[in-house]
């Protein structure tokens, strides 16, 4: 583990979108703004329970890497780009990482 180290002073957000279009709005937005130093994108298909309604959508996943000190701010940008009244949006702390690479998301985002 010599090229690995825990940190928990960065993090990942998970966040959905109702179309790839919109997806790439997002994702766009995160990382122009330096909130996130990359965003994943992919389809999914969803089943999930809206207002006492099982709903199935076709959707897309965005990933988004950054510091554990943007969540917040990545958060509310995401917020503000999407459409859907409550949106998913969640992160979690980035567990044991490749040093090169967490050096790679201090250089590509906001220092606050």
């Amino acid at each position: 583990m010599a090229n690995e180290k825990r940190l928990t002073r960065h993090a990942m957000a998970y966040v959905t979108a109702p179309d790839r279009a919109t997806a790439r709005k997002i994702a766009r937005a995160i990382v122009d703004r330096r909130l996130a130093a990359c965003a994943n994108l992919w389809p999914v298909e969803s089943m999930y329970r809206w207002r006492g309604v099982r709903e199935e959508s076709r959707e897309f996943v965005i990933v988004f890497k950054t510091r554990a000190s943007l969540v917040r701010r990545l958060i509310a940008e995401v917020r503000r780009n999407h459409p859907h009244e409550v949106p998913c949006i969640v992160s979690y702390p980035m567990g044991p990482a490749l040093r090169p690479y967490v050096d790679w998301i201090d250089a590509e985002t906001a220092h606050r």
